[in-house]
């Protein structure tokens, strides 16, 4: 079973490390799990003016590298062998795209909620993710 964790550094996301954790240890197959993060920098265009490309790679890169950690830690205390991957874009987007091209069977993700309003109008990314993805999401709080 291919499962692939997106990681936001938030509670609930490291709730959905400790599960997948724990869902590899008891499924008798072979899993391979992929966390990614995933950082969208339609908020940061202004800046792009003013400081370079690489500048801004380099800083969602470390903002991305510092969200995986807690997830990592959890997978390595567990044994469970993951690979990652950093993406730049719509983070619903880059998580179904990757989940689709690498044929991932399952999305365990974190459901981190924002305001009601904010919701309404706007939709989290779990709920995109869940409305959205072929595979079978669980999201975890």
């Amino acid at each position: 079973m291919k499962i692939l964790l997106p990681v936001d550094g938030s509670k609930s996301a490291l709730n959905a490390a400790k599960y997948v954790a724990k869902l590899t240890k008891q499924l008798s197959s072979k899993c391979t799990v992929t966390l990614i993060s995933v950082h969208d920098d339609i908020g940061l265009s202004h800046v792009k003016q003013f400081v370079a490309n690489s500048v801004i790679d380099d800083y969602l890169r470390e903002v991305s590298e510092k969200e995986l950690k807690g997830a990592q830690k959890v997978l390595d205390t567990a044994g469970v062998k993951h690979s990652m991957v950093i993406k730049r874009g719509n983070i619903a987007n880059e998580i179904i795209a990757l989940a689709n091209k690498e044929k991932f069977d399952l999305i365990v993700m974190g459901s981190k909620g924002r305001s009601g309003i904010l919701d309404a109008i706007m939709g989290s990314v779990a709920q995109r993710v869940g409305n959205t993805a072929k595979q079978a999401v669980l999201l975890i709080k």
